[in-house]
């Protein structure tokens, strides 16, 4: 105390040894105090430690989330990583189709993939196609132009004809949540390539019906193909809208739209009459399906932008996939 008066006052230190009591006077200790500088200060007044504490503090970003639609043209891809007891069944798949462009622009540890719905394999997915948000975690950065996306969308569409994105955009983390609300309310638009083992023509199709109620409430218990994976139980769904044409005495399209967690397979054929009614059950023979596409997933989520004329398909162009 008495190096740091002597320092502020200028005056050497054997002055203040020779009459500290009057040195240290209340006046004088403010005067110094007010006059200190906050080196001086942290030079004369060391802190006592107790002990010593070592603290790693880790700076990261938050993660963003990418949305956007996808199509799907291929029968044979997976929406997901398809792996079975370790053993990858497919080159790639959907996610990453879609996922791992983006991730060069945003550099993240890793991503999480959510879809509204999922389609089969063997599924194909037309029209505005399946919303999506992929969640990438700790990216090299949080803000990007718009345009950076659109040239990551061009990119995903010129390298490979199995699927086609649409609407690609950054959006916030409560703007993602809505791909998940409303998850038993919102429906689907199917058209299904069907098969009987009995001749049908247009006319009595469409008596038949005309008699199904619209909508029609069905039970479906988990399908057998699902149960390694699903919980054993009955839902209630509801099946609305079902229009056929007939191709040839054996086949005929059917386009229909359900609630949102209908089998629509399983509707077709019945399931070991694990579905209740089916459409082997109302046309009173045997009605399988051969093949399936998702024409509209109703929901309105990613907004729509309007910088996508030149990544839309033609009726032509989808058919031709």
């Amino acid at each position: 105390m008495l190096e740091l008066f002597a320092h502020i006052r200028g005056k050497p230190i054997r002055s203040f040894k020779s009459n500290a009591n009057e040195a240290f006077t209340r006046l004088s200790v403010i005067s110094v105090l007010n006059d200190i500088t906050f080196d001086d200060f942290e030079k004369n007044f060391k802190p006592a430690i107790d002990g010593q504490t070592t603290c790693t503090i880790l700076a990261q970003h938050d993660s963003i989330y990418v949305a956007g639609r996808y199509n799907k043209y291929s029968r044979t891809l997976s929406q997901t990583p398809w792996i079975i007891d370790g053993v990858r069944k497919s080159d790639t798949s959907v996610e990453e189709l879609i996922a791992l462009p983006i991730n060069k622009l945003v550099t993240s540890k890793c991503h999480v993939f959510l879809s509204s719905g999922r389609e089969d394999v063997d599924v194909r997915t037309l029209g505005l196609g399946r919303p999506f948000v992929v969640e990438f975690r700790q990216p090299s950065r949080i803000l990007y132009d718009p345009e950076e996306f659109l040239a990551i969308q061009r990119k995903i569409n010129m390298l490979t004809k199995d699927i086609r994105v649409r609407d690609l955009q950054q959006v916030t983390k409560e703007q993602s949540n809505q791909i998940k609300e409303g998850e038993e309310e919102k429906t689907k638009c199917y058209e299904a390539l069907c098969y009987t083992d009995t001749q049908i023509d247009q006319t009595e199709l469409d008596q038949i019906l005309a008699s199904v109620p619209n909508p029609l409430v069905i039970e479906q218990k988990t399908p057998v193909r699902v149960l390694h994976r699903r919980t054993l139980m009955t839902r209630q769904r509801s099946i609305s809208d079902l229009v056929a044409t007939v191709i040839d005495p054996y086949h005929f399209r059917l386009r229909l739209t359900t609630q949102a967690g209908a089998y629509v397979k399983e509707f077709v054929h019945g399931d070991f009459a694990r579905t209740k009614p089916n459409l082997t059950m109302i046309l009173d023979r045997f009605v399988d399906i051969l093949e399936l596409d998702v024409l509209a997933v109703n929901i309105d989520f990613p907004p729509m932008l309007d910088n996508q004329n030149d990544e839309k398909d033609s009726l032509c162009d989808i058919n031709e996939k």
